[in-house]
């Protein structure tokens, strides 16, 4: 257009539009203020505790810090829906195994089976030389060590009615557990480090 011609009507109205929701997406963060004239209610209801781990979300009801390494970290509400022992039972167990595999991926680098399947040291590329009958043995072994674990009770509500504590599944060699103040420490950094 020419120099100091009047703006297009399609200009002027994406911009008055952009403006506007700008306009409102900023109000979103504007505080609240309760008018002089009304008085707030006064209510029994005491604040929730912010999460410890997430200190802009509120602290979940039933993570009320009773448990080892319970830091409040649960943004999406899973402890609501289920049992909270078999959460934990979960953590500790994929803890556990993330933290075999871990040291499973620095071993094999050094350590080989006397075989061209188990010969590669890297571990993404030696999981897919694995012969798929191999997988499926262990996939069988790891089904198999969860059911005797647990005596066959594998929903949230059965698995626990011996009384037992979540990871406790009664293998201890080294008696670690032996002496009450260590055990704590030792549950303690085995939540930790299966976190890691």
């Amino acid at each position: 257009g020419e120099k100091g011609s009047a703006p297009k009507p399609v200009t002027t109205m994406l911009r008055s539009a952009a403006l506007l929701s700008a306009i409102g997406a900023a109000s979103a963060f504007a505080p609240m203020s309760i008018p002089s004239n009304r008085v707030a209610p006064k209510s029994s209801v005491t604040m929730q505790a912010m999460s410890d781990s997430v200190p802009f979300l509120k602290r979940p009801e039933k993570l009320d810090g009773s448990m080892v390494g319970d830091v409040g970290f649960d943004p999406l509400g899973f402890s609501n829906v289920a049992d909270l022992k078999f959460l934990r039972e979960a953590e500790i167990k994929h803890g556990r195994v993330a933290m075999l595999a871990s040291l499973g991926c620095l071993v094999q680098e050094i350590v080989h089976l006397p075989s061209e399947a188990t010969s590669n040291p890297v571990a993404s590329e030696a999981f897919f030389q694995a012969p798929s009958g191999g997988l499926w043995q262990i996939f069988t072994a790891i089904g198999i060590i969860e059911h005797l674990s647990n005596g066959f009770n594998m929903s949230g509500e059965t698995m626990f009615k011996s009384g037992r504590a979540a990871g406790d599944l009664g293998f201890d060699p080294l008696r670690l557990s032996s002496n009450p103040n260590s055990a704590a420490h030792y549950a303690a950094a085995e939540v930790k480090n299966g976190r890691l």
